[in-house]
């Protein structure tokens, strides 16, 4: 495989044509080598247009999702960033890129020292990645600039949105299966939010996360 070429076709054939055209966001994709934080059973798949499985019911994001994300997060160098869903530590290497500072969580042990162990090789010094549940966020280090949730949930908790400061965005795929979609909640003021729908998409589930009752009586 030749891999640059697989990564120029990964940016112009998937991510572009998705609404991507942030120039420094597309910079970071050509950049951030994604093959190097793909499991090795994977790699020959690390630039297709396709949720990647990482076991125990968790996967990457795919490609276009991760950099519509990213970019749709609008981080300025100043912000500081919560990452729920760190998974194998591609999305916070990114997010790295663009920011101060990047926590990324991730409830799954083994995830989280890959995530670690490939923030390190590529260099990347202010992304910190935290064995934690994420539903709960990160309130020691809270409020933040910005929080992305790297995987769908039903609803977003009322205590990740209270840990954001004002100003403060949450990006998250909110919904079922197979209506979903890509929400921006901002923090307008305390105890105020707007909330805008951006993407339809649709994405594997963030574990940890409550399910509301399908039954009703």
């Amino acid at each position: 495989m030749n891999v640059e070429q697989a990564r120029f076709n990964m940016i112009e054939q998937q991510i572009r044509p998705w609404d991507v055209l942030d120039t420094s966001v597309l910079g970071l994709l050509s950049a951030v080598r994604r093959e190097d934080f793909v499991p090795a059973a994977h790699q020959a798949q690390a630039f297709m247009d396709l949720e990647l499985p990482l076991g125990n019911g968790r996967s990457l994001l795919a490609p276009r999702v991760e950099a519509r994300l990213v970019q749709d997060l609008n981080l300025s160098k100043r912000d500081t960033v919560l990452l729920v869903g760190a998974a194998t530590g591609y999305v916070a290497a990114l997010l790295a890129h663009k920011a101060q500072r990047v926590i990324g969580l991730e409830s799954d042990a083994a995830l989280a020292a890959v995530a670690r162990n490939n923030l390190r090789k590529g260099g990347v010094n202010n992304a910190e990645i935290v064995q934690a549940d994420g539903s709960q966020g990160f309130a020691a280090q809270a409020p933040f600039d910005a929080i992305l949730l790297a995987g769908s949930v039903a609803q977003v908790p009322q205590t990740l949105l209270d840990q954001l400061k004002v100003g403060g965005r949450l990006l998250a795929i909110v919904g079922d299966e197979p209506v979903m979609q890509a929400t921006l909640f901002t923090r307008v003021a305390d105890g105020q939010l707007s909330r805008q729908a951006l993407f339809d998409t649709v994405a594997n589930r963030l574990s940890g996360f409550p399910e509301p009752s399908k039954f009703h009586f």
